[in-house]
């Protein structure tokens, strides 16, 4: 018999050897009640699986004799044996209620319960826990579902597409269901790398696959979101624990011979980023057993109603306990809007010495496999710890369905023709005020480019001025997917001034594409533009035009200077794949200096008068007609980035040091007939620190000047970002009361600083009706120095986070040779203005 027919025996002997059988069953209590998530493992071992939210397991294991242990957080562990075969088995487990037993001691008058001597025992040992494990590695699967139970028929004023959100008729269905499995390697304090083995999302997409890893072992726990919970939240065994939570013993209970102490945990004030609910800790050795423990709104919870974290921590050796479980559910209810959702994160394959490689932790922070989202269904019933729920089943099939059957039908003529017919009819009010937008399908394949003309609405264009008076704008815009990963955008713009009956009109071609430098991908842009348009002196624009007319019609503050120009540019940018970008670009401009044409007011003043469109403050600095060529080289860049790292491609993610910007502009005398003669240099830092229950601490800091003056328009002066204004949101650029021309300078040498500490809670947390709320502090600085004569500091408070949306600053601003300013600014600023309308 030959070797080969020998080594197909062998396996085929092994094959049958191994062949694996199913066991399967529900985890119930004394009443017949499903006990959703609890766990299900192999005695002695980190090998097992979850109930689903049915209280139903499988577990698929090879043949043999084994004690399958059942354990849920305040149930008595239950074991079962079972010998394994080919065939399904069923197993059921009927948990009873723990017998909790009150240990008998004698609490006097204002004694203390036991249940602190316990607490600081386990605080004690924190940090013996926090350290004992170096270095690990598990497979962690994540299952995350959101489902909406009502949904409004309108929201804020607009009619809501309930099909669209994917629920039915009456507001209820899954808007959001993924699995995956990734593997976590981890070494103290700081180290992470994530291996993405295989993901899916219901219809399509690459779902949760970053584990929601909450170690309450820490001072600080981050929960689920850094960005809804900067400051984090305070473990209940925290060092500082004490003076935050009061604690009650439960009761204890047995388990394999240990005691087990079930603490309450109750927060001591409101509105502090506190836990409540109960820890178990194990007695004598003081460690986390498991967890069920709560956030609502009243403890700095943003946005959701109640964030529930329930965790089960297993032997994984003799002495190392890990998470085996984690549930995270989560709560809210919102203009109408009814969600819940869970993660469900098991953790398995625990390896405490994996003894990886030199530079095993390198840049890339998660890395997804080649083929992480092409894998069979087979696959996943073989892999998956929990059983997916009935309507989680039925939410993959249809929807998976569904995105398959356009994928298969996005090739068709009918396909085309069909999305080709389904663009709405251009209306009048489109056209006036809601924008129009239509698409152009033109190629049959599966990723079904298009173009895309779109046109801003005509009266939402509408500005005033006093240079112009009434001015009409028309800008449409045009994109065109290319081959190649190439898009082409071509966006004129026409301007009409009523007043002085200028037109003006330009065309900008913008040219981007996706490529490999190296090996490595960025993307190209390539922008070319020319044609007539009016221009603030101020390139950095700082008063848009609809501040600036709010102020023009009912205040007679006439803040906008505008020049106009016949222009032509050409730059190129390369935006690397650590997230860098080098840009490099030339101007022509020639400059026609603009007069007042209108003095129009809504309300009549004869006491004030506009001012003249050059800015005063400038006015011993003279503008006439002039030709400018100037060239631009900037380069920015932030070291010690992360990466998540797909088949194709890296993504820069971000890393722990500051962002580092410089740049350099040469005016060209006497090319074109060029005007202009400087040398101009500029250098800023900036980075956001988040020292959790301290608050976050944002900084920009510049400096800059010209190394050669000998001829600088007005336009290429350095100019600072003054406002006088109501309304700023340019909160890291700019001065908000510093006028807008009046610290213009051509100097060598300038320096610029903006700083502001945000409190995210802290102190206001303490003040009646703030607390509630939760309008949080701001506080910090705006400054720069030209020389003695020339220089500026404003020092601010504010309220932020007012409806989620707004910031309110009192702000006093100092110059050497000024009087002491004080004023007030709106903006936006918290938990959602921040994060849409932030301008640095």
């Amino acid at each position: 018999m030959n070797r080969a027919l020998l080594t197909f025996i062998g396996l085929l002997l092994f094959v049958c050897h191994v062949q694996a059988g199913t066991i399967q069953g529900r985890v119930t209590n004394e009443k017949g009640e499903a006990l959703p998530y609890a766990t299900v493992l192999i005695k002695g071992t980190t090998q097992g699986t979850t109930t689903n939210a049915d209280g139903v397991y499988h577990l698929e294991l090879p043949e043999g004799g084994y004690t399958i242990v059942c354990q849920y957080m305040g149930y008595r562990k239950a074991e079962q044996t079972v010998t394994v075969s080919a065939a399904a088995q069923e197993l059921n487990f009927r948990l009873q209620p723990l017998s909790l037993q009150i240990q008998e001691v004698i609490v006097k008058g204002g004694g203390e319960d036991p249940a602190y001597a316990i607490i600081r025992q386990a605080i004690k040992k924190r940090p013996f826990y926090q350290e004992q494990v170096k270095e690990f590695t598990c497979n962690a699967y994540i299952k995350g579902m959101f489902k909406l139970r009502n949904v409004p028929d309108k929201f804020f004023g607009k009619k809501i597409d309930k099909q669209d959100i994917g629920v039915d008729s009456t507001g209820k269905g899954i808007v959001f269901l993924s699995e995956s499995l990734t593997k976590i390697s981890a070494r103290r304090p700081d180290k992470i790398k994530l291996q993405v083995l295989s993901s899916r999302q219901s219809g399509g997409g690459f779902g949760f696959s970053f584990p929601a890893y909450i170690n309450f072992y820490d001072n600080n726990v981050s929960a689920v979101i850094t960005q809804m919970s900067p400051r984090g939240y305070i473990s209940p065994i925290a060092d500082n624990a004490l003076a935050y939570y009061k604690y009650h013993l439960e009761g204890v209970f047995y388990e394999d011979g240990k005691a087990v102490n079930k603490i309450q945990v109750i927060p001591r004030r409101k509105f502090e980023p506190l836990f409540s609910g109960d820890i178990f800790i194990t007695d004598g050795d003081w460690r986390i057993h498991s967890t069920n423990l709560l956030l609502t709104r009243d403890y700095q919870l943003e946005l959701m109603d109640t964030l529930q974290i329930r965790q089960i921590h297993v032997p994984v050796d003799s002495a190392v306990w890990r998470t085996k479980d984690q549930v995270i559910s989560i709560s809210l209810k919102k203009f109408g809007f009814d969600m819940v959702g869970n993660s469900v994160n098991v953790y398995s394959d625990y390896d405490l010495h994996p003894n990886f490689p030199p530079k095993y932790f390198d840049k890339v922070l998660m890395k997804y496999d080649t083929a992480f989202n092409d894998k069979d269904l087979p696959y996943w019933d073989s892999i998956r710890p929990v059983p997916l729920e009935k309507e989680e089943v039925r939410d993959f099939r249809e929807k998976d369905s569904i995105a398959q059957a356009r994928r298969d039908s996005a090739r068709s003529s009918h396909h085309l023709d069909s999305l080709r017919k389904s663009q709405k009819p251009v209306k009048t009010w489109d056209i006036l005020w809601g924008g129009v937008s239509h698409n152009y399908y033109f190629r049959r394949d599966s990723s079904l480019p298009h173009h895309n003309l779109s046109v801003k609405p005509l009266l939402r264009q509408l500005e005033y001025n006093t240079v112009e008076g009434l001015v009409l704008s028309v800008e449409p815009r045009l994109n065109l997917d290319l081959p190649q990963d190439q898009r082409l955008t071509i966006a004129p713009s026409v301007r009409y001034g009523f007043s002085n009956t200028h037109l003006n009109a330009y065309t900008d071609l913008i040219w981007n594409q996706e490529s490999k430098l190296n090996g490595r991908y960025g993307a190209n842009t390539i922008k070319a533009s020319g044609g007539k348009r009016v221009s603030q002196f101020n390139h950095d624009n700082p008063i848009d035009p609809l501040t600036n007319e709010v102020y023009t019609l009912l205040f007679k503050e006439n803040y906008m200077k505008l020049y106009e120009n016949w222009f032509g540019s050409l730059s190129f940018a390369r935006r690397f794949e650590n997230a860098a970008v080098l840009s490099l670009g030339a101007t022509y401009e020639d400059r026609i200096p603009l007069e007042n044409t209108t003095d129009f007011v809504m309300f009549k003043d004869s006491h004030k008068q506009f001012l003249p469109n050059h800015p005063y403050e400038l006015a011993n600095v003279p503008f006439t007609r002039q030709q400018a060529l100037v060239v631009d080289l900037d380069f920015s860049f932030q070291p010690g980035q992360r990466y998540i790292e797909f088949p194709d491609r890296r993504l820069a993610v971000g890393g722990k040091y500051p962002r580092f910007e410089v740049g350099y502009s040469k005016g060209i005398h006497n090319w074109a007939g060029s005007d202009v003669d400087f040398d101009k240099w500029r250098a800023q830092v900036s980075d956001n620190m988040n020292f959790k229950l301290l608050g976050e601490l944002r900084y920009r800091l510049g400096a800059g000047g010209f190394l050669n003056a000998n001829s600088v328009g007005l336009p290429d002066y350095q100019h600072f970002n003054g406002n006088q204004t109501f309304y700023n949101i340019q909160y890291l650029n700019s001065f908000q009361l510093a006028p807008y021309y009046k610290y213009s300078t051509i100097a060598s040498f300038y320096s610029t600083l903006n700083l502001e500490h945000h409190f995210n809670g802290l102190l206001t947390n303490k003040i009646p009706l703030f607390n509630r709320l939760k309008w949080n502090l701001v506080a910090g600085t705006n400054a720069f120095y030209v020389n003695r004569d020339n220089n500026y500091v404003e020092v601010f408070a504010g309220l932020e986070n007012i409806f989620k949306l707004l910031r309110v600053d009192v702000i006093a601003g100092y110059q050497s040779q000024d009087e002491t300013r004080i004023g007030v600014r709106v903006g936006f600023g918290g938990l959602l203005g921040g994060a849409v309308f932030r301008r640095q």
